[in-house]
């Protein structure tokens, strides 16, 4: 299944991620669903001001995941 869905995340709030205390990010899809995913799979996604952008998931049948692609790069986070 792909979803698609926007995210901002600020530097600090990345900082929490990192340090262990959220590991897990949960999320609102374009279709209504909510999905949550490993804060690791953002990783490649992370720049000096955060995340901002607009990305597509995709997980198989039993909901593991499979990618996740940012779509289009938000200004502003």
């Amino acid at each position: 299944m792909i979803e698609q869905f926007a995210l901002r995340i600020s530097a600090e709030e990345m900082q929490r991620y990192y340090a262990g205390a959220a590991r897990v990010v949960i999320v609102r899809a374009e279709s209504g669903r909510r999905i949550q995913f490993s804060a690791e799979h953002l990783r490649q996604f992370v720049s000096s001001t955060g995340i901002a952008g607009w990305f597509e998931i995709e997980y198989d049948g039993n909901g593991k995941f499979i990618r996740i692609d940012c779509l289009k790069r938000f200004v502003d986070v």
